[in-house]
């Protein structure tokens, strides 16, 4: 036994951009009342993540780092250290070279020295 199904097309105007749903109204203006009224003012503001050291301030050197920045002066100081660990990175490269060690032993390496630096102080 088939079902029958009957499809009513009264609604349809012959427009593509008219609707037979909502009283024919335009698809155009049917967005426009969906969408939620937002006003936007400008770029968001967001907040500067702060970078802080979880072992400021502990360490056999972190004093002296501490104070050294104080003298010297943040943006002097960042340059200093940042010329202190490429310097000690490329001691590590030419270590592993001259004992045969792959480069996953390598990284190994600098993590450690980073995590012996930050026990000792000296990323404070």
């Amino acid at each position: 036994m088939a079902a029958s199904t009957s499809v009513s097309v009264a609604g349809f105007k012959g427009s593509l951009g008219k609707s037979s749903f909502n009283g024919g109204e335009d698809y155009a203006m049917l967005a426009a009342k969906s969408a939620p009224n937002v006003v936007r003012t400008g770029k968001p503001v967001r907040a500067q993540p702060m970078m802080k050291n979880v072992n400021e301030g502990k360490g056999v050197f972190a004093p002296l780092v501490v104070v050294t920045r104080q003298i010297v002066g943040k943006k002097r100081f960042n340059q200093l250290r940042g010329k202190a660990i490429a310097l000690h990175s490329q001691v590590i490269n030419e270590f592993c070279k001259a004992i045969g060690a792959d480069g996953k032993q390598r990284q190994g390496l600098i993590r450690l020295a980073k995590k012996n630096g930050e026990k000792l102080g000296f990323l404070a």
